[in-house]
């Protein structure tokens, strides 16, 4: 199965070589608050970074209005695009995408979107899954959950955002490679996934680890194995599923992408804005207290990214269905 950064391998190098430079100010700003649409629910990774990037804006005054958050996790994400699909104002509608971007219109053809009408702005860093469970389980080791979802027969519940998109995607691969059988509920958000597994409604997530930090700072929940190119750096002592003997790992993109039909001033307003914050010490805090991976893009990049991210879901979907 492809590996994330084996697919971006080149891609990655010209950027870190070649980063856009911070051009002057373009002549168009916006001239009332930018609905800022969040392709999940409630404290879930894309709501907090969304958030933190309103934070930054508006600490640092980088905009000429404000950058309002707004939640439309709805059918997998399926909300969030309708809106921007057929927002009247594409000059003052952006929105945080994660991964189902590519899967919700694979999956829901009838919605109408075509991705490669949206217009670039950011990608400001890619999220890598964990596998997480209750601290009252007694699991310490991925062995021992393997095991443990073995002997459950059938009747081992595990929640994840949405359906056919990053949690399942993640949760059938483990099925798949290690012949489990998982019964998965579907949530709107990684926020609310993360609160079940700590209220134990549920036994184990894929959460990003920005998801369970707090449940896991508190001590309530253990990570168990990441789905990382290599052990990050804020868990070290936790194994990839690579070193597991599995060639496989799963990043969530975190980007901002503008409505179709934007203006070429108005893209060029928010990607100078977004390469701002990109650049900001507290962006790229964030990224490391939060253990995402900076991968920054050009506009152009970010459409061949898509591209080969829609080939990839349409692999993993493919296997979902079999």
């Amino acid at each position: 199965m492809a590996k994330h950064f084996n697919i971006l391998a080149g891609m990655a190098g010209a950027v870190a070589l070649g980063v856009m430079a911070v051009t002057p100010a373009a002549a168009w700003e916006p001239t009332k608050p930018v609905d800022f649409v969040i392709m999940a629910g409630a404290g879930g990774g894309a709501d907090q970074i969304a958030r933190f990037l309103q934070s930054v804006a508006e600490k640092k005054d980088l905009t000429s209005r404000p950058l309002v958050p707004n939640n439309k996790g709805g059918g997998s994400g399926a909300e969030a695009l309708i809106a921007l699909n057929t927002t009247n104002d594409p000059d003052h509608t952006i929105l945080v995408t994660l991964n189902s971007f590519f899967t919700t219109p694979l999956r829901q053809p009838d919605l109408g979107v075509d991705i490669t009408t949206f217009t670039p702005v950011a990608m400001m860093g890619v999220d890598p899954f964990v596998l997480w469970v209750h601290k009252d389980s007694g699991i310490t080791t991925f062995e021992q959950w393997l095991e443990t979802v073995k002997a459950a027969n059938g009747e081992y519940v595990m929640g994840g955002t949405g359906t056919g998109q990053e949690d399942s995607l993640v949760i059938t691969f483990l099925k798949d490679a290690y012949g489990l059988d998982i019964k998965y509920i579907p949530y709107d958000g990684g926020g609310a996934v993360a609160k079940d597994l700590a209220g134990q409604q549920i036994m184990a997530t894929v959460n990003n680890p920005a998801e369970a930090k707090g449940f896991y700072e508190a001590g309530d929940v253990v990570p168990l194995v990441a789905f990382s190119d290599e052990r990050l750096p804020a868990f070290p002592d936790v194994p990839t599923v690579k070193e597991k003997g599995q060639d496989f790992s799963y990043y969530n993109q975190r980007a901002v992408v503008g409505a179709p039909g934007q203006s070429a001033e108005a893209a060029e307003y928010y990607q100078n804005l977004f390469k701002t914050i990109y650049d900001s010490e507290e962006w790229q805090g964030y990224m490391q207290s939060e253990s995402l991976s900076p991968l920054w893009m050009t506009p152009d990049e970010q459409k061949e990214y898509w591209k080969l991210q829609v080939e990839r879901h349409k692999e993993l979907l493919a296997n979902m269905e079999e």
